[in-house]
């Protein structure tokens, strides 16, 4: 049973790379010569070129990393690598807990290692080739080893409560950790401005009167308890624009990107605020939570009456139950699992999308927020046509024609 396992593993593995780079090709190849004619005028044609051009060095990094991963990951399972590292972390450290997070440790820094010349390349010569990169080498190599140090904190809590549960409480391991997790989730979707983004960005207070003024009054308009709105100093890394929603139930937060500020109107901005505003009152935040929260409670359960089958282990070169070594051969085989739920929550994040835009539309300007739309579509060079495949498994936002077409809708 364990050949059959492993086989699956590896196809699966195979399968799920050939399907990343199909799509990919569908999407380069979906450019199109002519523009729409409602984004004529967006692009001049040396523009247009520049904005493929963009796109086309992105996927080629793509592919590049795509095929080193998928290259040590087969090299990995074909040669019992995850077993024969595993091995040698118990020869260096034995104990129930302390082997699997050691063994974690080193899958995590092989994969950090992997990525970095990939970061660089993508931060130093593609970025900064278009004109987005502001990062200097020396923010670039404190952004790793904070991103390093926090994941490392945060990551080895969580699996040393995982693996904890799983030694104290083998038949309900999955339950114990589905709670944990979901505290932890809770906690984060709360408080990740006020913990998170300040390590690695400084958040100030919005210091133009007149649009404060604005976005007041938006707020008592559409009844919106205004708890905090945040300058984010993203200029310091990118000249690329956004502005999110963060928080959920008495911590609510708009951030909104100092280039956001600099390149747009106030009637553009209030629109996207009225938009970030559309999500709070349509649950949107809520609801993502409480999916992602299922969606969880449904992995750990499934991983729970698996991972006590020798089989998953000994798929990978155990000659036991292996809990590590079980649970991945479990994230590879439920993969298509994850992929499929990752397919149905980005469906309905495009239709939370169109309720926020809508949302904007009748408590601002419709005109505003397709203005607001075109221009940071324009200044991050995106791919106006994608391929319609594409959009579906990995667009989390509808395209900007389509917002722009349902936009209209609502106008007419």
């Amino acid at each position: 049973m364990e050949a059959v396992i492993f086989y699956c593993i590896v196809t699966l593995v195979v399968l799920n790379y050939i399907f990343e780079r199909y799509l990919d090709h569908l999407n380069s190849k979906s450019w199109s010569s002519n523009l729409p004619k409602e984004l004529q005028g967006l692009y001049d044609e040396k523009e247009y070129q520049r904005s493929k051009l963009y796109n086309q060095e992105k996927e080629k990094l793509s592919f590049w990393s795509g095929l080193l991963s998928i290259s040590a990951t087969l090299i990995l399972l074909l040669s019992d690598g995850f077993y024969w590292i595993y091995a040698h972390c118990e020869s260096i450290v034995d104990g129930d807990l302390l082997t699997p997070l050691i063994f974690f440790a080193v899958l995590g820094g092989f994969n950090f290692i992997l990525g970095i010349p990939f970061s660089y390349y993508n931060n130093f010569k593609i970025e900064e080739s278009f004109g987005f990169n502001k990062m200097t080498p020396k923010l670039f190599i404190v952004d790793l080893f904070k991103g390093l140090l926090l994941s490392s904190i945060i990551m080895g809590a969580l699996l040393s409560a995982f693996i904890y549960f799983y030694l104290a409480f083998p038949e309900y391991f999955w339950l114990y950790a589905w709670i944990a997790f979901s505290l932890f989730s809770l906690i984060m979707a709360a408080f990740y401005v006020d913990l998170i983004v300040p390590i690695f960005n400084n958040l100030s207070p919005l210091k133009d009167e007149e649009l404060m003024k604005k976005i007041e009054a938006l707020a008592k308009n559409t009844n919106f308890p205004l708890d905090k709105i945040s300058v984010i100093d993203g200029s310091k890394r990118s000249s690329k624009a956004n502005a999110y929603f963060s928080g959920i139930g008495f911590k609510k937060s708009i951030v909104l990107f100092d280039t956001l500020i600099e390149d747009h109107s106030h009637d553009e901005l209030i629109a996207v605020l009225a938009h970030e505003i559309g999500h709070y009152k349509k649950k949107h935040v809520l609801w993502n939570f409480t999916l992602s929260i299922i969606s969880m409670f449904v992995t750990l359960f499934i991983l729970g009456w698996c991972i006590q089958t020798p089989d998953l282990s000994k798929a990978l070169g155990a000659s036991e139950i292996n809990f590590a070594l079980g649970l991945i051969a479990f994230s590879f085989l439920y993969s298509p699992i994850s992929m499929l739920t990752g397919m149905g929550m980005n469906i309905l994040s495009r239709k939370f999308e169109y309720q926020a835009d809508a949302y904007a539309n009748t408590h601002a300007s419709g005109k505003a927020l397709g203005d607001a739309l075109k221009r940071l579509s324009v200044k991050h060079l995106s791919n106006l046509t994608p391929h319609s495949a594409y959009v579906f498994v990995n667009y989390s936002h509808p395209t900007l024609l389509q917002r722009l077409n349902a936009l209209k809708k609502l106008k007419n």
